[in-house]
């Protein structure tokens, strides 16, 4: 079924691909913008049937199209809206999709758009009130979502539980019977796997230990 399309896409280039590729399938885009200001009037005043719009976006250039989406679906709760990204944020697919489930809501990888099929079929999905993630952003989020101990060898695990004992390398050495040098390794292992990338050795290791304690 035709759909009356409103995008917003800052790359004149990649604007005129997406506009061409939904033509191309019958579709019609009653407005193709550059900016995050522009979606919203054009928005006002064509009523699409769903907006595609980029998340990065003047006049800022940060994540302008994905707060005029927010504040399109506040306006119109019935909108269906598509964003686009061209990186993984999470953060952003989380703020979309807390826009709630009851209308459309998409969250595509710009890379996606090259699998013409897959993206006009997320267009059509999200027009007739589905909620599309781009399955890259939801492996992403379960991780997210994972006991980060997982990550940990069995080895690692008994550093951390040391390290939680308040034992330093030397004592968690004796204790396993190997080098410092081996403890130093598990121990910058360990802050690696659980994200941890603050400065200061000290501050982290009781990072790893909260980590470890929580779980």
């Amino acid at each position: 079924m035709p759909l009356t399309v409103v995008l917003a896409e800052d790359s004149p280039l990649m604007r005129d691909g997406l506009v061409g590729v939904l033509t191309r399938f019958g579709h019609q885009v009653l407005a193709a913008v550059g900016d995050a200001h522009a979606l919203v009037t054009a928005v006002q005043e064509h009523h699409p049937d769903i907006v595609v719009t980029d998340v990065r976006m003047p006049p800022e250039n940060t994540d302008d199209g994905l707060r005029a989406a927010v504040l399109l679906r506040h306006q119109h709760p019935t909108l269906p809206i598509l964003v686009l990204s061209q990186y993984i944020e999470q953060s952003y697919a989380a703020h979309l999709l807390d826009l709630g489930s009851d209308t459309g809501v998409g969250y595509l990888l710009k890379d996606r758009v090259s699998a013409v099929g897959e993206f006009v079929d997320a267009v059509a999905q999200v027009a007739a009130g589905a909620t599309v993630v781009d399955p890259e952003v939801v492996r992403q989020l379960l991780n997210r979502r994972r006991d980060p101990l997982q990550r940990l060898t069995p080895r690692e695990r008994e550093v951390l539980s040391l390290m939680a004992e308040g034992r330093a390398n030397a004592a968690i050495a004796r204790e396993l019977y190997v080098t410092e040098a081996a403890v130093s390794k598990h121990v910058s292992s360990i802050l690696q796997k659980l994200d941890l990338h603050l400065d200061g050795q000290g501050h982290r290791r009781v990072l790893a230990v909260l980590t470890y304690l929580r779980a």
